[in-house]
């Protein structure tokens, strides 16, 4: 007789347990949805890689100076004049592009070219880095 009365406890304690089980999984409600965001129309702007005027300066005395000259004036036959209010060159490139056009620099068969001499690579300097180019182009943006 004991045994019979443990059984239908066991069995109420398991279907008990089963229901419990079944109520903690949550039913078949929906999530709630998250209204999705728009993309912005504009992207954030990067950070502008801002160059040191003073160290552009020395790295121009050592690299630029044979050909732009001592006061960026040009040299007649070598380099052009680098100073914005006589260049339009300079004056319509952004930094990024006057560090690209240093980068590979001009050949003497590129139509563009009016001096009739090679602008070399990061002018004739192997070792001239991003960071000195980008150095270049803030002193001569302060040039008057």
């Amino acid at each position: 007789m004991r045994k019979m009365f443990f059984q239908p406890i066991i069995l109420a304690l398991c279907l008990m347990a089963l229901l419990l089980t079944l109520a903690a999984c949550g039913g078949s409600s929906p999530e709630p949805t998250a209204t999705p965001v728009p993309p912005t129309a504009t992207p954030e702007p990067v950070a502008a890689v801002v160059g040191d005027p003073a160290v552009g300066a020395k790295v121009y005395q050592t690299t630029c100076v044979a050909c732009h000259g001592p006061d960026a004036k040009g040299v007649q036959g070598l380099g052009k004049t680098l100073h914005p209010s006589e260049s339009e060159f300079v004056t319509t490139k952004t930094d990024e592009e006057m560090v690209e056009y240093i980068k590979v620099g001009r050949r003497i068969d590129d139509p563009l070219n009016t001096t009739g001499i090679d602008m070399p690579p990061k002018g004739g300097n192997p070792a001239m880095t991003e960071e000195d180019m980008f150095n270049v182009v803030a002193f001569i943006r302060t040039l008057q």
